[in-house]
């Protein structure tokens, strides 16, 4: 392919050899002459592990060439691959001016510009610059439209600087967030070969999952040294403690609890938690990242309890309590907790639980309860019709199969769900639902 890329730093000048070695045609595209001029002489412009002998490789094989003119670039080529900085401004926000720049001057190449072209944006952007910042500039500059002249992708990259050439032939995996099929199967042409799954997705989809991917990087680091600073302070080796952590992959390491959902509770995290702060405040250890866990995960509740408001009925039915779907432990349940924000705001409310009976509650489960909701006895019903019935909101927070077509076959028009556990797709209620976060 004739592939032209924008920003030579590391993702653009890494991609540019590698492409180029892969046996593509690639023009290099940068406002500074020197990384041009040392990319021209077969000199790499990064500091990169291999770099040096793949550029000078490449350079001397015919298959680089390398401009600052962008419509020059994109007029010789069929496929562009952005790779400009997006750094952070000084209130933290992205500074998109490279970007939002070479928009302008995109629309306005493509405009000379008989062929399709495709436009591959691989900057790290904020979800929805894409379609609503970047597409608007480029057809105003163009004259022509996204999906019909020219075809606007977002593809996340996943170099490491210091293995950037080693992460661009083994990524984890191929993101394309794209709308068309012509654009999809160019991409899948150009990077179908790598050894990693190829996943098709929405533009928006691919910009946010860059960050989550990044977050969550920065996230484990920050775990592994909190939990070092306070086995440091217990005399205990961190080195140990996490390689024993990452021995579990049915758990840990893994897909487990990796979904959105409702807040959590029950008669683990939330106390295990509350003491692993205490013992770090002892020993004078911070943890600011642990420390705020259960304040997020209140503001999950607390969420919730909105929805419930918003709804604007004051009879609400619960079908769920226990803080586990097929369990009877109310401990720390965040549905308990749920109903006694209602309840001290005067919401009249019902409840049904198929695992939950008062006779059966006994030591520690049964104390919580008394102490929450003294009261249950009188909303706790068993059997659902009567939740239903009696009941203008309904708060769903059973994930059972068998209890959500219980509840769909008795819902009646003018009720509306609260949905805590998102229903299955292909799941569909006769009344209006409202996802948590969905």
């Amino acid at each position: 392919m004739k592939i032209s890329i924008f920003g030579l730093g590391y993702v653009g000048a890494v991609s540019l050899a590698c492409l180029a070695r892969d046996g593509h045609q690639v023009t290099g595209v940068d406002i500074d002459r020197t990384k041009l001029d040392l990319i021209a002489a077969g000199k790499t412009p990064v500091v990169e592990e291999g770099m040096v002998d793949l550029m000078q490789q490449v350079a001397a094989s015919g298959k680089v060439s390398v401009t600052t003119d962008a419509e020059e670039a994109m007029l010789g080529t069929d496929i562009s691959l952005v790779c400009v900085g997006t750094p952070s401004a000084a209130n933290g926000s992205q500074d998109q001016g490279a970007v939002l720049r070479l928009a302008g001057q995109m629309g306005r190449a493509l405009k000379r510009k008989s062929q399709p072209h495709v436009v591959v944006f691989r900057s790290t952007l904020v979800p929805g610059t894409v379609e609503d910042v970047l597409r608007p500039i480029i057809e105003r500059e163009s004259g022509k439209k996204d999906g019909e002249h020219f075809h606007l992708c977002f593809q996340p990259e996943f170099l490491r600087e210091g293995s950037s050439i080693r992460d661009y032939d083994k990524p984890p995996f191929t993101i394309v967030g794209a709308n068309s099929d012509a654009a999809y199967t160019q991409l899948e042409q150009l990077f179908g070969h790598l050894p990693c799954k190829f996943l098709r997705t929405s533009v928006r989809a691919a910009e946010m999952m860059k960050y989550c991917c990044n977050n969550f990087h920065a996230l484990k680091i920050t775990f592994a040294n909190e939990t070092a600073r306070l086995c440091h302070a217990l005399g205990v080796d961190a080195f140990e403690v996490m390689d024993l952590v990452c021995q579990d992959t049915q758990l840990n390491i893994s897909r487990a609890y990796l979904k959105p959902g409702f807040a959590f509770g029950g008669s683990c995290l939330p106390k295990d938690l509350r003491a692993t702060a205490y013992l770090a405040k002892t020993r004078d250890v911070e943890l600011p990242m642990l420390a705020h866990i259960l304040a997020s995960n209140q503001n999950h509740l607390e969420l919730a309890f909105d929805k419930v408001v918003a709804a604007g009925s004051r009879k609400v039915g619960f079908v769920g309590l226990s803080f586990k779907t097929g369990t009877d432990d109310l401990r720390e349940s965040p549905l308990v907790s749920l109903a006694e924000l209602l309840i001290g705001k005067g919401y009249e409310l019902r409840i049904y639980d198929p695992e939950v009976h008062l006779a059966r509650l006994l030591g520690a489960n049964k104390s919580f309860i008394e102490q929450h909701l003294p009261h249950i006895g009188q909303m706790l019903h068993a059997e659902m019709d009567t939740v239903v019935a009696g009941s203008e909101v309904i708060v769903l927070g059973s994930n059972s199969p068998a209890v959500i077509d219980a509840l769909a076959a008795r819902l009646k028009p003018g009720q509306q769900v609260i949905d805590l556990v998102r229903i299955p797709s292909g799941t569909a209620l006769p009344v209006p639902v409202q996802g948590l976060c969905w």
